[in-house]
């Protein structure tokens, strides 16, 4: 399993227009990248930060679901509403050590909690 996880660093005070963009394009990236584990904007430490977090089962994966974003005509048509709003962006790519928790995959619904019906 792998975690992506993308920082942005917004301009000044575009926050909520880009969290209302991205509220929404969201299917868009959820139906080809699959398992978003979280979204979140910063409240404490660096300002206008967007952090968002999504699991791939394999780094082939992660390449193959990223490629059939980028080209769906919808999230390319998206794109510009959301890409003027960013300074910085940062990827990175994390492996989970052996004893670390990780969602299971294969239960969409919540990869989190087992026995849970609450959507991550």
């Amino acid at each position: 399993m792998y975690i992506e996880i993308r920082t942005y660093r917004l301009k000044n005070g575009a926050i909520p227009a880009y969290l209302a963009a991205v509220a929404e394009g969201i299917a868009i990236q959820k139906r080809h990248l699959g398992t978003l584990l979280g979204y979140y904007s910063s409240e404490i430490g660096p300002i206008n930060e967007i952090v968002h977090i999504w699991a791939f089962a394999s780094l082939d994966e992660r390449e193959a679901r990223r490629a059939r974003l980028n080209a769906d005509p919808e999230w390319i048509a998206f794109l510009p509403r959301i890409r003027d709003l960013i300074e910085v962006a940062e990827t990175r790519i994390m492996k989970p050590a052996a004893f670390s928790p990780v969602p299971d995959l294969a239960r969409r619904r919540n990869p989190f909690h087992e026995g849970s019906t609450d959507a991550p």
